[in-house]
């Protein structure tokens, strides 16, 4: 089953850029320009997550998660706004938002902070298998596969290289891999990151040849 994602934008040709960028993705995406039909479709369908402007015509976007809150919709929120000041941002989180990411902003951080809280929210992307180039990753029992061949990694290995298959055209920051394979940054040191990619890397790639990993110098890591 796809993830569905609802996105309410009043700059038609932002929406469509988030809608294009999502779909690529894999995500289902329903664009509205207003909020007119977002209460009722979030009522009648099965939405994973709400991606909200404030700016809105007719109702302030926050007041109206506000409004779906009281309601008992639960869908997670995830605020795309001009308003950028401390104490708006803090409005927004009071508001029922579950993150909150200011205008301008790049898309690719977009991304991961959809599939973060869809990560914690949602188990339709957990429970999927898992592929890129010969890599076989079956979530269910937890084996993985290269080139058909089964390939003994750690639960820490498993977590991290599903990070980077469900990333793969991001590069990846160490911060952003403590926060999600670690989960718990300030416990651990870049030196973690580094040394569990490298053992990783042994595992899947013992003849250094096929190169999937690859450090961005001052950056992070990406799959290739």
């Amino acid at each position: 089953m796809s993830v569905k994602i609802v996105a309410v934008e009043d700059e038609e040709d932002l929406l469509e850029l988030i809608e294009y960028n999502l779909s690529k993705e894999g995500f289902e995406v329903i664009g509205f320009l207003n909020t007119k039909s977002v209460a009722q479709i979030l009522e009648e369908e099965e939405i994973d997550l709400l991606i909200m402007d404030r700016n809105l015509p007719g109702v302030e976007g926050s007041e109206f998660v506000q409004g779906l809150r009281k309601d008992g919709i639960l869908t997670p929120v995830i605020y795309l706004s001009a308003k950028n000041n401390d104490s708006e941002i803090e409005e927004g989180f009071l508001r029922g938002g579950d993150d909150y990411l200011t205008k301008p902003f790049n898309m690719k951080e977009l991304i991961l902070r959809v599939k973060s809280i869809l990560r914690r929210t949602t188990r339709k992307i957990e429970d999927e298998n898992l592929s890129y180039r010969d890599l076989f990753l079956e979530k269910a029992s937890r084996t993985l596969k290269v080139d058909g061949k089964k390939v003994d990694i750690t639960k820490l290995e498993f977590n991290l290289l599903c990070e980077f298959i469900m990333n793969k055209k991001s590069v990846l920051d160490r911060d952003y891999l403590l926060e999600n394979v670690w989960k718990d940054a300030d416990e651990y040191q870049y030196r973690t990151v580094n040394v569990a990619i490298n053992r990783l890397k042994e595992k899947i790639d013992p003849d250094k040849t096929k190169d999937y990993i690859q450090t961005v110098r001052g950056v992070g890591y990406k799959l290739c």
